[in-house]
């Protein structure tokens, strides 16, 4: 009989709702802080990296295991998207600091109440949250 390793997880002691709630406790709120301003740099990529592993402990899934269906199954954003919510929210609470193309442009279009983008030459300023 030939020896098979198997990768066998244990079963966890502590329940996916427990899991959950510590995540959203220590790790989503170090993530959720000012994600607006840093949500966009280089660096956000190696932080994925580290939400994943973090799901994938709490799933007890193996270590190359696809997050997609974990990030479903918990009912929790992938850094990328909890970026682009946290734009999103931001823009609609402070829609007051924004132009529209209606005082820009004189011409009644589909696109009159579309927020106006301004011409920016400087990178950091287009990764900046008025951008």
């Amino acid at each position: 009989m030939l020896f098979q390793a198997t990768l066998r997880y244990p079963t966890p002691f502590i329940s996916l709702d427990v899991l959950r709630c510590t995540y959203f406790s220590y790790a989503h709120s170090i993530l959720s802080y000012a994600i607006i301003f840093w949500g966009n740099s280089s660096s956000s990529d190696d932080i994925f990296k580290i939400q994943k592993r973090i799901i994938r402990i709490i799933m007890n899934s193996s270590r190359n295991a696809s997050c997609r269906q974990l990030f479903k199954d918990l009912n929790i954003l992938p850094i990328q998207s909890h970026y682009i919510y946290s734009i999103l929210l931001f823009v609609t609470i402070h829609k007051d600091q924004f132009l529209s193309n209606s005082p820009v442009h004189k011409i009644n279009t589909r696109q009159t109440f579309d927020l106006y983008i301004p011409t920016a030459n400087l990178t950091i300023y287009q990764k900046g949250v008025y951008y």
